[in-house]
């Protein structure tokens, strides 16, 4: 077999991107078939059930539960708020009051005669769903969501960190090989989404933070410069819920990585434009990648869509995703025909690739790599 098929990373001007937006539990749709949405539309809505918190009111009060009877104030339905009194008794012929007070606001689910115990349960938190990118709603899930549909540019990266943001794509380097430093940061880009080159440090991050970017879009990224900009070591299986005021995305892999050409060129055309970004990942089944998605405007061409598949061949070449060369970039060196069991047990059709640092020619599965556009 001398080919094979296989998707490399979406990079694009004019692609058909549907996403889908779904609540977590049953809910409301707040939008209808065909309408026209903003990223910040709400398009579905749930309440998520609160907290219950058991107080234990007889141990309170130093009562036995069968002494609460005629000292509750309040009975099943009712809302309370924080510090209200739940019960109280006079004790010692009157001479002291023991109350019981709530801990939370909330609304009273239960009591208990038998333990002297009450259950109150927090308010219900209103949970709401946007459309993330400016489109059309294409598609209702009833109860669950919708998808919304655009056209635009797409490009994917391999890697990121932070979730769903929206900004204003700007270019702060020159070529896609130089490198991002706290010196290239503007002092004022707030809201707006920086494109560099080659690799980007901590310090640089924490600046774009300090000067209220939203977001990077970067060739590479040392560990240790990851790891100093988050505070702490992270594993590359799945990401996107970090507790971060910026999204990484990392178009190439990890170390200097020199920026593909065409995705540098591609975020200059759209520089000045707004786009929707994440830095979700996910590597194993199910593949989630990083994204930055700029929907068409009125100026842009209705040219045809691109394609973003290829074949692989000798000499193609690819980055590997998945360890233990998560990132590194090689050249397809051979293509056997046989399939080879890997420690799953499966058997797979693997290639040959010569890694472009070292020269050492290795076997990955060929599910493992992805096509690097040129």
């Amino acid at each position: 077999m001398g080919t094979a098929y296989t998707p490399g990373l979406v990079v694009t001007r004019n692609a058909t991107i549907t996403k889908i937006r779904k609540l977590p539990i049953k809910g409301k749709i707040a939008v209808e078939l065909n309408q026209k949405v903003e990223p910040d539309t709400v398009v579905a809505r749930a309440y998520l059930p609160g907290e219950l918190h058991a107080v234990k009111i007889a141990e309170k009060m130093g009562l036995e539960p069968v002494e609460i009877e005629g000292a509750l104030q309040v009975e099943k339905g009712d809302r309370v708020t924080k510090e209200q009194i739940l019960a109280m008794k006079k004790t010692f012929f009157g001479l002291f009051t023991s109350r019981a007070l709530s801990p939370i606001d909330g609304t009273v689910e239960y009591y208990a005669p038998a333990t002297g115990h009450m259950g109150i349960r927090e308010h219900h938190k209103l949970l709401e769903v946007d459309a993330y990118i400016k489109g059309t709603i294409t598609e209702i899930f009833p109860g669950d969501g919708v998808a919304v549909t655009a056209r635009g540019g797409f490009i994917q990266g391999i890697f990121g960190v932070g979730g769903e943001r929206r900004g204003t794509i700007r270019l702060v380097a020159s070529s896609p090989e130089e490198p991002l430093t706290a010196d290239k940061i503007p002092a004022d880009c707030k809201g707006e989404i920086l494109v560099g080159g080659s690799v980007v440090t901590a310090d640089a991050l924490r600046k774009a933070v300090d000067a209220g970017s939203i977001g990077v879009i970067i060739g590479g990224i040392v560990n240790e410069d990851l790891a100093d900009f988050l505070g702490y070591e992270i594993g590359v299986a799945i990401t996107g819920q970090e507790d971060i005021d910026l999204t990484l995305v990392v178009t190439e892999g990890f170390g200097q990585m020199t920026m593909a050409q065409r995705t540098f060129q591609l975020l200059r055309e759209l520089e000045g434009m707004e786009a929707s970004f994440s830095g979700a990942t996910q590597i194993r089944a199910g593949a989630v990648r990083p994204e930055i998605i700029v929907p068409a405007t009125g100026e842009t061409p209705d040219s045809p869509e691109e394609s973003v598949s290829q074949q692989f061949e000798i000499g193609t070449k690819i980055r590997i995703i998945r360890v233990p060369y998560f990132g590194r970039l090689a050249t397809v060196s051979a293509l056997p025909p046989e399939l080879k069991e890997v420690a799953t047990g499966s058997k797979v059709r693997m290639l040959e690739a010569k890694l472009v640092d070292t020269e050492e020619v290795v076997a990955v599965p060929r599910a493992n790599v992805e096509i690097i556009g040129v």
